[in-house]
């Protein structure tokens, strides 16, 4: 859409609001609802003032004033208001000179895209993600000085088979681990799934499958790829419809990486491809048909893996996920089979489809910051011909101990994250893509997080050292 087509809308369709969305540092979706009487072109034109200091991370109060601006190429129409809303997702900038915000997420993917075809090398980068969630029917969790505790439930999940229930137990359960494809009855959300997806479909993204997952109770359902921006919207409307299609059915769902032990976690695998003059520029002839640019492409993910965690895997939580024994992605290494490892290169005949795809973040990230950083990364390698060395198709978790530890890992907690991209920044910064400031903004805001999780006694230490 354009502002014509929008202010069109409005009058044909009865709209009777106008939702101007952003997202905030943690990845956070936030909005404010319009009157239909004040949307005007000058409207789109002057933007939308709004307080930046209420933003964690964000503005000072001496320094509030913030100006949100419409893009009109996002407008959709909001399915879960009762009154007809159109939502336009909107870029944050200063209001006294209009530039873009140095701390807005969108903005920086906006400048990440821009670079990449200032750089040459490419005219556009395409981004398939793959979020994974799990949907509860009852969720509970305590955090007070005298109770730390949670509590989740699904009727569906493995742990159900002898639950008594008044209608009786009908049995059809998949079992711990073994929920990867099977039909209902034993996939007892096929519908809900079906409603989300369809969803997602009238509000314009191209999707392509959903299925249930590993884990009880896990799910997922499939994004066709596009431009970067556009599928960090994406992901930010996948989420918001997932939410309220469960919520609406009386369900709850979580994108934690890690809601429960032993079982599966969620993530976010991200296929990534380049294409120049109309052309794949990640297939060739090398390894797997990729092109000498894809494998430095690997090598650039591969060399700054650590620093990305923090972006690509922002939780603590997330490190409950990035685990061995879970089909978890660790160990720094790539491969066209091997799943088991950061990088991996699916199968596809056509040169078209050849694509790498990074498996370790998760879907806690904020996908603008995700995806920019890991196209940068990306680019770096590419930039300086980093050698990702050779690929690992054994399976990686089988391999004798001496062989294992020297395959370098991801980080292991959110602390040693935020300490690695302290360290390795550099090739964020390059184009004025990602700030120093925005970065140690971030970095700022998570330490938060990591000193309340290190600060709060876990109820498996009462188990440990109780009675020491």
């Amino acid at each position: 859409m354009n502002v014509k087509d929008i202010l069109k809308l409005i009058e044909e369709e009865d709209v009777a609001y106008l939702d101007v969305r952003f997202t905030d540092p943690k990845g956070k979706l936030q909005h404010v609802t319009l009157d239909r009487d004040l949307i005007d072109e000058d409207f789109f034109e002057e933007g939308f003032m709004f307080d930046g200091s209420s933003i964690a991370g964000w503005k000072s109060i001496d320094q509030s004033d913030m100006k949100l601006m419409l893009d009109p190429t996002s407008a959709y129409i909001d399915p879960f208001y009762a009154e007809k809303t159109i939502c336009v997702h909107c870029n944050v900038v200063e209001p006294d000179t209009n530039e873009p915000y140095a701390r807005d997420p969108r903005g920086t993917a906006a400048k990440a895209e821009a670079y990449l075809k200032a750089s040459g090398i490419g005219d556009v980068a395409y981004f398939g993600p793959e979020a994974e969630f799990f949907i509860f029917d009852d969720v509970r969790y305590s955090i007070t000085p005298q109770k730390v505790s949670f509590q989740i439930d699904a009727a569906d999940a493995a742990w159900n088979t002898d639950t008594e229930y008044e209608m009786g137990n009908t049995g059809h359960r998949a079992a711990h681990k073994g929920g990867y494809f099977p039909v209902n009855p034993v996939d007892a959300a096929q519908d809900i799934r079906g409603e989300m997806l369809s969803t997602m479909k009238r509000m314009g993204m191209k999707v392509d499958k959903h299925h249930h997952e590993v884990a009880s109770a896990q799910h997922e359902l499939g994004l066709i790829f596009g431009g970067l921006v556009e599928q960090a919207d994406n992901i930010q409307k996948y989420k918001y419809v997932i939410h309220n299609v469960a919520h609406a059915y009386g369900k709850s769902v979580t994108f934690m990486p890690k809601p429960m032990k032993g079982d599966n976690g969620s993530g976010m695998h991200v296929n990534m491809s380049i294409w120049k003059d109309g052309k794949p520029l990640f297939a060739g002839d090398k390894y797997a048909d990729l092109s000498q640019e894809a494998l430095y492409f690997i090598g650039g993910i591969l060399k700054h893996a650590k620093a990305l965690n923090a972006l690509t895997n922002p939780a603590t939580n997330s490190y409950k996920r990035l685990i061995p024994g879970f089909e978890a992605p660790v160990l720094r290494a790539y491969s066209a089979r091997n799943r088991s490892g950061c990088v991996r290169i699916p199968w596809t005949e056509s040169p078209k489809a050849k694509r790498v795809e990074a498996r370790f973040p998760d879907p806690s990230a904020n996908p603008y910051l995700c995806f920019s950083a890991l196209l940068m990364a990306g680019l770096d390698g590419i930039k300086n011909k980093i050698d990702p060395g050779p690929a690992s198709d054994k399976d990686l978790y089988d391999l004798p101990p001496e062989e294992l530890a020297e395959i370098p890992t991801v980080c292991g907690s959110l602390r040693e994250a935020l300490e690695e991209l302290e360290k390795d920044m550099d090739f964020l910064l390059a184009g004025d893509v990602f700030t120093r400031d925005q970065l140690e903004g971030y970095i700022a805001l998570k330490w938060e997080e990591v000193y309340a999780y290190e600060h709060t006694p876990h109820p498996i230490e009462y188990a440990m050292y109780y009675s020491c």
